[in-house]
């Protein structure tokens, strides 16, 4: 099985189990004499099979981002570089939203509001990072499609 795969699997897993949880949670209980709309018990049965699965396909993709290497990095540092590009790109763009917004004076005797940082230098950083997620994210989507796990 291909890491990509994997991967896939795991989110469809993740909805089933959200799914499944609404599903039990909607037939844990009813009035007496009247039966669920579905067996709690074979729900329970499914969602311990899913979550079997789910741990099965956790370590596998977890084992395997850790030893695929790829340009020196394996894929879990690949995963965090980019996490925390996304980090700083979400809080700089943050900054720039709040910094590009108008500062008006009304009168001469109001506060006078200056900006503290420089919304174009910001900007091209967060366009420098932005490119060097996509360069990461590519990197990460070749490995998944030619990284063979064992499960």
């Amino acid at each position: 099985m291909k890491l990509a795969e994997a991967l896939q699997e795991r989110a469809d897993l993740n909805r089933k189990i959200s799914q499944l949880e609404t599903r039990l949670l909607e037939n844990s209980f009813t009035q007496d004499g009247v039966e669920p709309a579905q067996d709690p018990k074979k729900l329970l049965e499914e969602l311990d099979r899913c979550i079997s699965r789910m741990e099965q396909l956790i370590a596998a993709i977890n084992k395997a981002n850790t030893a695929t290497i790829v340009d020196g990095s394996s894929l879990t540092e690949l995963i965090a570089r980019k996490d925390c590009l996304a980090l700083e790109i979400g809080v700089l763009n943050s900054v720039i939203g709040s910094a590009s917004g108008a500062i008006t004076r009304y009168t001469r005797s109001e506060i006078k509001i200056v900006r503290m940082v420089d919304v174009s230098s910001l900007q091209k950083k967060v366009d420098r990072l932005s490119k060097e997620v996509r360069e990461v994210d590519n990197k990460l989507q070749q490995a998944n499609w030619t990284t063979e796990i064992d499960i």
